[in-house]
């Protein structure tokens, strides 16, 4: 497809050009996954692969060369092989070295029993704000083979969950968690090193996970290994897919309760507040895209609405988005008694309409699980202005 692609754009008397073009093509489509931003400048690459290693420790491919970061916007780090006691030490070394920096996109594709050394590795990980996926490394293009699928077995599975921003696994990949880490017999060589409860448990707590969660999905398992999908991790917050859990707030602001829904994703921040006045409520939804993007979508946008429940609300209500610093932001005021509506909804979004294109820019909370803050914040709007109005319940 890219050759005729190539071929249909250049005549034969461009061979030259033509085959630039494909090569570079080719390349391109060879990258690899394709994630978010990371303000990389590095411009070499540095390989660390098996076959300059022992077969029994871990391999560090480091990809940052400029096609990378052009495309990729963040250096690749492909960690493969064998979880040894001695990794984490080496890829601090690397990062300490600035081979490997933070904000990187790591792919793993690794085995090991050293769980011990896959929390260490995950520490770091996390200390570097890095994002973990599965994934294999990239091979040459020359070679014609087409890669396998990631398997991330123990302690890798446990180096996962240390990545800032965790991708649920893809396609035929693979993520499997031992079923009792810590009732493992104790190690059979020096490579190996067994945690306590109490370590795997803090690293549980201290990367935002709930341990009791994760060993509820261990136990069920029927073999050593529970092997978990996607929409399970997913659903348990073992991955996050970029996106770092929703977190609501409320505080008096001037005598007046003012709430804030506030989600951080990979690449930007996207934030509502609902502020209670005596006439009624102000509801104002930032979408932090940077300024430039801000000002594109406002320049070119129909008009702004808001959704509750996947439901316009007040269509009558035509104001545009405006640009504030480095986030497109719509503003709507509602009655009183459209209070319980808004802090009762499963889902709230805000959008910008695109006016040549069916394409809408925006955002949506899913507000399933902060029932208790969001009933606390809609009694202190009740006594601060109290409405006439009854909070409806949630269907």
């Amino acid at each position: 497809m890219l050759y005729r692609y190539a071929e249909n754009r250049f005549p034969r008397r461009h061979a030259r050009l033509r085959y630039a073009l494909y090569g570079a093509m080719s390349l391109l489509a060879c990258l690899g996954p394709v994630k978010s931003a990371h303000a990389g400048s590095a411009a070499s690459t540095h390989r660390s692969t098996s076959r300059d290693q022992n077969p029994n420790q871990l391999s560090i491919q480091v990809n940052n060369d400029r096609l990378t970061l052009t495309v990729a916007k963040a250096p690749q780090i492909y960690l493969a092989g064998v979880i040894d006691a001695d990794a984490p030490q080496r890829f601090d070394a690397m990062v300490k070295s600035g081979k490997i920096v933070s904000g990187s996109d790591v792919y793993l594709n690794a085995t090991g029993n050293d769980i011990h050394a896959g929390i260490a590795l995950g520490r770091l990980l996390r200390e570097n704000a890095m994002t973990t996926h599965l994934g294999t490394q990239r091979l040459p293009r020359q070679s014609g083979s087409v890669g396998k699928p990631a398997l991330c077995t123990g302690a890798c599975a446990y180096a996962y969950l240390g990545g800032l921003y965790r991708w649920a696994p893809t396609g035929a990949d693979r993520i499997g968690f031992p079923a009792h880490p810590a009732n493992d017999p104790a190690p059979t060589n020096s490579s190996t090193a067994q945690q306590s409860p109490d370590e795997l448990t803090s690293y549980l707590k201290d990367m935002d996970i709930d341990p009791a969660v994760l060993a509820t999905l261990l136990t069920a398992s029927s073999s050593d290994t529970a092997w978990l999908t996607a929409d399970q991790m997913i659903s348990t917050r073992l991955a996050n897919n970029g996106r770092l859990p929703l977190i609501a707030t409320y505080q008096l602001q001037d005598g007046a309760p003012y709430l804030m829904l506030n989600e951080t994703k990979r690449g930007g921040e996207h934030r509502m507040t609902v502020q209670c006045k005596k006439d009624g409520i102000t509801f104002t939804a930032y979408n932090s895209v940077g300024a430039d993007h801000a000002r594109q979508i406002v320049a070119r946008s129909s008009r702004a609405f808001v959704e509750i429940n996947h439901m316009e609300s007040d269509s009558s209500q035509q104001d545009n988005a405006v640009v504030q610093d480095q986030a497109v932001v719509i503003i709507r005021t509602y009655p009183a008694s459209q209070l319980g509506n808004l802090i009762t909804a499963h889902t709230l979004g805000a959008w910008v309409r695109d006016r040549s294109s069916t394409l809408r820019y925006g955002f949506e909370f899913e507000l399933d699980g902060l029932d208790r803050i969001l009933k606390q914040y809609y009694q202190s709007c009740w006594t601060y202005a109290p409405w006439q109005v009854q909070a409806p319940q949630k269907g």
